[in-house]
């Protein structure tokens, strides 16, 4: 997993947007649930700009529409939820913020650094990228090598955070769904990327990994990160600090 830069050919287009965001600052996951989509651009709990910001946002398979003018906001300290059914999108939309797939329309936009570069993002798929020939500990020195030498937080304190400590020379093929997860969230800590995209980041979990991806969000939000995660149900994320949900489903209604 490797900080990914904005898609090329991703650029202003007029578009009215329709909107897609419904604001929610409280901690209660449950009332996430009650949120509907608005007409109009997303809410911002702040006055600060963006991290990334998207506009107009169009994208479709084989001249079938998928997404149309999709406008959000990424704001520090706040996640936002993407919520639907199977083939509403979701994993698609994630994909293009994190520039892997290009979209047909519309703009992507990251703030910039104090280098005038685009804050990097990272992004953890269904796909964890994880070589099962290397140990743990031999991924996460990989990580760490390919990122560059000014990390955060070091391999074993990584695993430490997802309680995996110990781990280092257990070869990858031996771990289960459930612990190579851990190993992919430890990777994504060594990432210093303010704009997280997550996919399904709940899936293969148990209860205390639920809770883990959870606490590990909320320090994110708290350090002035933000991100923007995919579920099936809004309560599925469980995290205490703010959130905005987009109800994918509707906006495939209203398409």
């Amino acid at each position: 997993m490797s900080p990914v830069q904005p898609a090329s050919g991703a650029g202003n287009v007029d578009a009215n947007a329709k909107g897609n965001a419904t604001d929610n600052g409280g901690h209660d996951p449950a009332s996430a649930t009650d949120a509907v989509c608005t007409r109009g651009p997303p809410t911002a709990p702040s006055a600060r700009p963006p991290l990334l910001r998207v506009r107009g946002l169009a994208f479709g398979y084989d001249d079938e529409p998928l997404l149309d003018n999709v406008d959000l906001d990424l704001e520090a300290g706040r996640g936002s939820i993407l919520c639907g059914a199977n083939g509403s999108g979701k994993s698609t939309l994630l994909r293009l913020l994190a520039g892997l797939v290009r979209p047909d329309e519309g703009l992507i936009e990251r703030a910039q650094d104090s280098r005038d570069e685009p804050l990097p993002a990272a992004w953890l798929g269904h796909a964890l990228g994880l070589k099962t020939g290397l140990t743990v500990g031999e991924s996460l020195h990989f990580a760490c090598r390919l990122h560059g030498a000014d990390q955060r937080m070091g391999p074993s304190q990584a695993l430490t955070s997802v309680a995996l400590s110990g781990y280092e020379q257990v070869p990858v093929r031996e771990l289960s769904a459930g612990q190579r997860k851990r190993v992919a969230l430890a990777r994504l800590l060594l990432v210093d990327a303010p704009i997280w995209l997550l996919d399904e980041p709940y899936a293969n979990l148990d209860p205390d990994g639920c809770l883990l991806v959870d606490r590990l969000i909320d320090r994110h939000l708290r350090s002035g990160g933000t991100l923007a995660l995919s579920v099936h149900r809004s309560d599925q994320a469980g995290f205490a600090g703010p959130r905005q949900l987009v109800m994918l489903d509707r906006l495939a209604e209203s398409s």
